[in-house]
């Protein structure tokens, strides 16, 4: 959802919407069962409450929600009344994840984002009273003025609440592709070392209040599902996060949409202008794509194994792709085990047919992972979208 100083314009964006799930769904022809529904971007509460009932009556009219479906929604807090909540748990909803980032005021200062612990809270024990199944806070490390002790009085906050889930993102200072980042104050974002030291507490805490840490950046009760799956290496990734649901294809629509079907991405305009022009001519409006060759995804494979369960089979990977592991990832296998490599590190372990990220190397998961990128030599030099810390 797009967010707008004049509703005229989230409206009109409704209106486009509509066009393209039509679209999909004619080219979709009779595969239009959903088993997982997720409204993302942060902001579609903004919409009122007659817009959110038209909006789903617009999915409804051209796609069937298994009976089983997964229903999830982002929140704004800020924008989020108990009407809305109240509409979507009465529409099967049962995930909310609520956008925190910190509740300290200095640095919701720095980023312009006003958010009360008192409005976070509102909303969250509306939500519990209206019993969602789960609930989910998304915080992020590393924005401008993030101290040590201010950002453990906000996990302290967090923590009292008692949300299902949360995610503790690692903040990316990307301008040259998000551009209103160049309104934030680069100097006062923290260090490397104080990022480790803001990740660190995190785990600390959420762990010392019993929650189970999920892949790279989540926590979750041991009753939740996300655990459950983790716990007996169940767990899976796509462009939404962790989820215990793998999906064979995954439709994406809307502004900036990222949608995964049969071996190909397809990213949507990111520009209103573009985006309406394209569906003004009845086109999908598609900014770019990338067809996954049989060596991507193998790759993404592995790659998703390391990053969802911490360990690979490299007997489970040959079986199903038809290769010799070893020979295939010779390469691979020498960096992990080399004298500058992950294993040296003890972020890694090759052990008979596992290779396993130890409790030590889950933080720098991705450090493991870049391994068996073969794209990021082809980006050396180049800006990057994010760091591992």
């Amino acid at each position: 959802m797009v967010a707008a100083k004049s509703y005229s314009i989230a409206s009109r964006y409704l209106d486009y919407l509509s066009k393209e799930i039509e679209l999909l769904a004619a080219h979709l022809g009779g595969r239009r069962r959903l088993s997982q529904l997720h409204w993302g971007g942060g902001t579609p509460t903004y919409l009122s409450a007659a817009d959110i009932a038209r909006l789903r009556g617009i999915i409804t009219g051209s796609f069937e929600l298994d009976s089983s479906a997964e229903q999830g929604i982002e929140i704004d807090p800020r924008v989020t009344t108990p009407e809305q909540l109240t509409l979507l748990r009465t529409f099967g909803f049962t995930r909310l994840s609520i956008g925190v980032q910190d509740l300290n005021r200095e640095v919701q200062a720095a980023i312009g984002r006003r958010q009360s612990e008192r409005v976070t809270r509102d909303v969250y024990e509306c939500a519990r009273h209206l019993r969602f199944d789960s609930i989910n806070f998304d915080l992020v490390y590393g924005l401008p003025g993030q101290t040590l002790d201010g950002f453990r009085a906000t996990l302290d906050a967090v923590v009292g609440l008692g949300p299902d889930r949360v995610a503790v993102y690692s903040y990316a200072h990307v301008p040259w592709l998000r551009p209103h980042q160049k309104l934030l104050d680069a100097a006062r974002l923290p260090d490397a070392e104080l990022k480790y030291q803001l990740i660190g507490a995190a785990i600390d805490m959420f762990t010392d209040a019993g929650y189970v840490a999920i892949g790279m950046d989540h926590f979750a009760r041991p009753g939740d599902d996300l655990a459950i799956a983790a716990a007996s290496h169940r767990l899976h990734r796509n462009f939404m996060g962790y989820t215990t649901q793998p999906a064979t294809d995954m439709v994406g629509v809307g502004l900036s949409a990222i949608g995964d079907i049969r071996g190909a991405y397809a990213q949507n305009h990111k520009k209103l202008s573009a985006y309406y022009a394209a569906l003004d001519k009845g086109l999908f409006p598609t900014e770019r794509g990338c067809l996954l060759s049989r060596d991507d995804l193998v790759r993404r494979h592995v790659i998703g194994e390391l990053m969802c369960n911490f360990r690979v089979s490299r007997e489970s990977v040959a079986r199903r792709f038809g290769i010799d592991f070893d020979d295939y990832f010779a390469e691979e296998l020498s960096l992990l085990e080399s004298g500058a490599g992950p294993a040296a590190d003890g972020f890694v372990e090759v052990d008979g047919d596992t290779i396993g990220v130890t409790p030590r190397g889950r933080l720098f998961v991705r450090t493991v992972c870049m391994v068996f990128d073969r794209y990021l030599a082809t980006h050396q030099g180049a800006p990057t979208f994010s760091r591992t810390i």
